[in-house]
């Protein structure tokens, strides 16, 4: 039988730990409505997300060096790439209200994971019947990657995928 050396099992349980805690929680959706029979929609505008990461390090002999780099998610440009491949005609007003559905996009928490070392955020996106205002599709789903930007470009496509 192979024994694990005393040394090792500390670090084991630390990864056995951060593992088991950064998994994602399922997409929350409410669906009352068929979306595929509206013809257009109307996304409403989101801010641009942008986060930078990086690192800085010293050597021995005090020769310093680092990287970083910047992501920027921008959540109704992906929002209006899903709904152009589905077909839909993205449109910068409401004219057709009854062939219209109306999309929202919202932040909608955080919470901590890996006693508290890492973070998921959520995103929330509606469908509202243009003519009516009535909640045709809802989705909440948790993104992690390695920035806030990747955070949100995960969440927002998990949501997303819910509507296939």
């Amino acid at each position: 039988m192979y024994k694990i050396p005393a040394y090792l099992l500390p670090l084991i349980l630390i990864i056995n730990f951060l593992s088991a805690g950064c998994a994602l929680k399922p997409v929350e959706i409410i669906k009352n409505a068929d979306y595929t029979k509206y013809k257009y929609a109307y996304v409403l505008p989101t801010n641009t997300i942008t986060s930078t990461s990086g690192y800085v390090n010293t050597s021995y002999s005090r020769y310093t060096y680092g990287s970083s780099y910047t992501q920027q998610t921008n959540p109704s440009d992906i929002i209006i790439g899903f709904f152009m491949k589905k077909n839909f005609i993205v449109v910068n007003e409401i004219r057709s209200p009854e062939n219209t559905i109306i999309i929202n996009y919202g932040q909608s928490g955080k919470r901590d994971i890996a006693g508290g070392i890492a973070y998921t955020l959520e995103a929330t996106i509606q469908l509202l019947d243009a003519k009516t205002h009535q909640l045709i599709f809802q989705c909440s789903a948790e993104g992690i990657g390695s920035t806030e930007a990747d955070d949100i470009r995960i969440a927002v496509n998990r949501c997303l995928e819910s509507l296939k």
